[in-house]
C-alpha cells in the first residue's frame, strides 16, 4: 500500500496535523509530571536530610538497568521508525516488537524492585520521599503499559499492509510518544537514585 487510507489526504498535511495533536496532548502530561517534579523539588528543599537518606534504601543497580533498557528501546523505535520510511514494514514490526517487549522487561524490573522495597518495609505513605517515589514511578509505569499498547496496535496496523514509505504518520506520532515515556525516566533516575 502507497497511499493513506481514504479519508487522510495528503500525508503531510496528516502527519503535521498527527504531531501538533501530539505534542498538545505531551504538553499536558508535562504539565501533570512538573507538578510532580515541583512538588519533589519543595519537599527536597524543605527535608533534605530525609530525602538524603531514604534515597539510599533504593536498588541503584536495578534503576540503572531500566535505564539502559528504556534507552535500548528508544534505539528500537528509532531504527522501525527509519525502516518504515524506507517502505520495510517487516522491519518496522520487528524494531517495534522487540520495544514492546523491552518495556515488558522494564516492568518486570520495576516489579522485582517493588517487591524488594515492600519486603523492607517501604511503602507508599511511607514517608514524603517513598511517597513521591512511589507516585511517580507508578505513573511512569502506567505511560509505559500505555506506550507498550500503542506500539503493539501500530504492529497489527502494519501487519494489516496500512503504512509504507509514503504514509506513515502514526508510526511517527507512536515513536514520539515513547521518546517522551523514555525522556520522563531520564529525570526521574537522578532525582530518585542519585541525588544525594
Amino acid at each position: 500500500m502507497n497511499a493513506p487510507p481514504a479519508g487522510h489526504g495528503d500525508p503531510r498535511v496528516a502527519f503535521e496535523a498527527a504531531k501538533l495533536g501530539l505534542w498538545t496532548f505531551l504538553a499536558t502530561e508535562v504539565l501533570l509530571f512538573g507538578a510532580l517534579f515541583t512538588a519533589y523539588t519543595v519537599f527536597r528543599v524543605k527535608y533534605p536530610a530525609m530525602f538524603q537518606s531514604e534515597h539510599l534504601k533504593l536498588n541503584r543497580v536495578l534503576g540503572t538497568l531500566n535505564t539502559l533498557v528504556l534507552i535500548t528501546s528508544s534505539l528500537a523505535v528509532v531504527l522501525g521508525v527509519d525502516a518504515i520510511r524506507k517502505g520495510k514494514a517487516r522491519l518496522l514490526e520487528r524494531y517495534f516488537g522487540a520495544t514492546v517487549f523491552l518495556g515488558a522487561v522494564f516492568l518486570c524490573v520495576k516489579y522485582i524492585e517493588w517487591t524488594e522495597e515492600f519486603r523492607h518495609g517501604l511503602y507508599p505513605g511511607t514517608n514524603i520521599f517513598f511517597s513521591l517515589y512511589f507516585m511517580m514511578t507508578g505513573l511512569h509505569g502506567i505511560h509505559v503499559i500505555l506506550g507498550m499498547g500503542v506500539l503493539a496496535y501500530v504492529v497489527v496496523l502494519s501487519r494489516r499492509g496500512r503504512f509504507s514509505a509514503g504514509y506513515h504518520t502514526p508510526v511517527e506520532v507512536a515513536g514520539l510518544y515513547w521518546h517522551f515515556v523514555d525522556l520522563v525516566w531520564i529525570y526521574l533516575l537522578p532525582l530518585l537514585y542519585l541525588i544525594g
